[in-house]
């Protein structure tokens, strides 16, 4: 796996690999991480693609993702500790 891009944002930190003909777009904030794989073949202007695949729709329901994986990792956290 070899990373090919990462892009300037001020809550992740985005990263975008290439491994297998595939597109692997990972977005990292603090101890959790989401990523998502895309066929190359799926995607006519290639990494160009991934770039418009990450648009700001796409980033809010990220972020809101994120703070569902806070919330639930931290609730399990608790049940672990008392």
């Amino acid at each position: 796996m070899r990373i090919i891009a990462e892009l300037p944002h001020p809550e992740f930190k985005i990263s975008i690999f290439n491994m297998n003909q595939k597109f692997i777009v990972k977005i990292e904030k603090g101890v959790l991480e989401q990523s998502y794989k895309i066929a190359e073949m799926d995607l006519t202007e290639g990494v160009n693609s991934v770039f418009e695949l990450l648009d700001e729709e796409f980033l809010k329901a990220v972020a809101a993702r994120f703070a569902e994986m806070a919330k639930d990792f931290k609730s399990a956290y608790f049940r672990y500790n008392y």
